[in-house]
């Protein structure tokens, strides 16, 4: 039996921001997730956007954790080491339809506290942004919108949470409650039984099963897709800041986006679905893509695609923001409906989620020795030849380039894997260091991070696994007797 004060379960976004302002305070706390990484389904394919979010439905509880996050998420990427791309964003107008929709956007964006949008003129947007279509009309500027690395604001908060005592378990999914007398009495996972006095379901797309277990659901869940396209660094055809389109019934539609790290990130779709499983991309769907964001940049290059993907985000019915303590079980704590803006809100839903459990009698006793900085992996590719010379001298596993694309190196990927929470499958060092996310998509070098991992974690090559479940890299042995046989027969044709 585990036993343990605060039970989370989920580690995407949300569940990882509750973990670390916990970790403030005299508690025990373990976090529990089905997969091999933290991170999450939504939290670790969404558009990376810290966004003002200025069209958001005014005075509703989404709104008003977003609007306190903002400025949190801008503390925490200095307080933790987190990329962050301050471009700010550009809503654009195409035709008189949209043109005539910029004064309700405007109105709304200062009713939810966003004052600092900005009417442009067709002149001014294409000083801006050159490449941008010559139908642009008008639009509004948002000087605040940035890009984040959204992995690594996932994985820092869960190591500075793990350096202040956070335990927690990967690859390990809940598999039944037992619920008694109105209270959670333990919760089963194939890695032990776990007693707590308080549980948080953070799990996002799977909140409704979780809830089910804890005989407390009265919604669903279900996956809305969002495909993307990352365009490569070296594309002829670049943007500076987050472009869209004035939202219009269908939505928001499609952003065209600069990222941290140099690449475009163009999409997503939104596609209602039944399959909580379904990640595949789909012809149409990204064709819907491309048609959209040629009307925005009619030049973009599709050309230079290094990669697609499709996230998952976690559509609620009823729809909604819903952070409640249950009144049918005792210290159990649900948090659902936390869509697309999640990653932006996440730090206000924790500071508001500890504050309600604090009000029903969670004891919050503030630690003396909590250490609120976390400092990152020191990149080798952006440095100067004269820092690289300074980081080889200190650290000979510098030298040694692994990924060539984006010149990582083994250093990083050791590291990676022995930070807290460190990183136990291919997917995760990529996520982490970036190796394998260049234009090769991995083809140089995978098979060198596959024999990193097994050294470092003292397993076989053959356990090391792309990602969740049973994606193993390798498959057998090579006999070097099979090519000798095959050598003679063809000696002998």
């Amino acid at each position: 039996m585990i036993r343990t004060d605060v039970l989370i379960i989920g580690a995407g976004a949300v569940g990882t921001a509750i973990a670390r302002e916990l970790s403030k305070y005299q508690l025990k706390v373990l976090v529990c997730d089905k997969n091999d990484d933290v991170g999450g389904d939504a939290s670790k394919s969404c558009s990376s956007c810290v966004a003002t979010q200025a069209t958001l439905t005014p005075n509703t509880l989404e709104q008003q954790l977003r609007l306190s996050s903002h400025p949190m998420v801008l503390q925490l990427c200095e307080d933790l080491d987190i990329p962050i791309h301050r471009c700010g964003s550009l809503t654009v107008a195409v035709s008189p339809e949209q043109m005539s929709e910029i004064p309700s956007v405007l109105d709304r964006a200062f009713a939810n506290g966003v004052w600092d949008n900005e009417v442009l003129t067709r002149e001014e947007i294409l000083r801006m942004e050159p490449n941008i279509t010559p139908a642009v009309l008008g639009g509004i500027y948002a000087p605040r919108d940035a890009q984040i690395n959204q992995f690594l604001m996932v994985v820092a908060q869960a190591e500075n949470a793990a350096e202040n005592g956070v335990e927690f378990l990967l690859d390990c999914p809940v598999t039944g409650m037992e619920v008694c007398e109105g209270r959670i009495q333990s919760v089963t996972t194939p890695k032990g039984t776990i007693c707590a006095t308080w549980v948080i379901n953070a799990a996002g797309l799977y909140c409704d099963e979780i809830a089910k277990m804890a005989g407390d659901c009265d919604f669903s869940m279900h996956p809305r897709k969002g495909q993307f396209y990352v365009i490569g660094k070296d594309t002829s055809v670049k943007v500076e800041h987050i472009i869209k389109s004035i939202p219009g019934e269908s939505g928001h539609g499609i952003l065209i986006s600069p990222t941290v790290d140099g690449n475009l990130l163009v999409g997503p779709t939104a596609e209602d679905l039944e399959d909580k499983s379904d990640h595949k991309t789909t012809r149409s769907g990204l064709e819907y893509v491309k048609e959209c964001a040629h009307r925005l940049v009619p030049e973009l290059c599709f050309e230079d695609t290094i990669t697609q993907f499709a996230g998952l985000r976690p559509a609620r019915e009823p729809d909604g923001y819903h952070i409640r303590l249950s009144d049918r079980v005792e210290g159990y704590v649900e948090i659902s409906g936390i869509r697309s803006t999640g990653l932006t809100s996440s730090l206000g839903i924790a500071k508001y989620t500890i504050r309600m459990m604090e009000q029903a009698g969670l004891p919050l006793r503030r630690k003396s020795d909590f250490c609120g900085r976390r400092k990152g992996i020191v990149s080798f590719a952006d440095k100067t030849d004269e820092e690289k010379n300074t980081l080889i001298m200190g650290d000979s596993l510098y030298g040694r380039i692994i990924c060539r694309c984006e010149q990582i190196t083994e250093s990083e990927i050791v590291q990676a894997i022995h930070r807290p929470v460190g990183a136990r499958t291919v997917d995760a060092v990529k996520r982490r260091v970036r190796a394998g996310m260049g234009r090769c998509q991995g083809g140089f070098c995978s098979s060198l991070v596959i024999d990193i991992l097994a050294r470092e974690l003292s397993i076989d090559p053959a356990e090391i696994r792309k990602r969740n479940g049973k994606s193993y890299m390798l498959y057998g042995k090579a006999s070097a007797q099979s090519f000798e046989e095959q050598d003679a027969a063809k000696s002998h044709c």
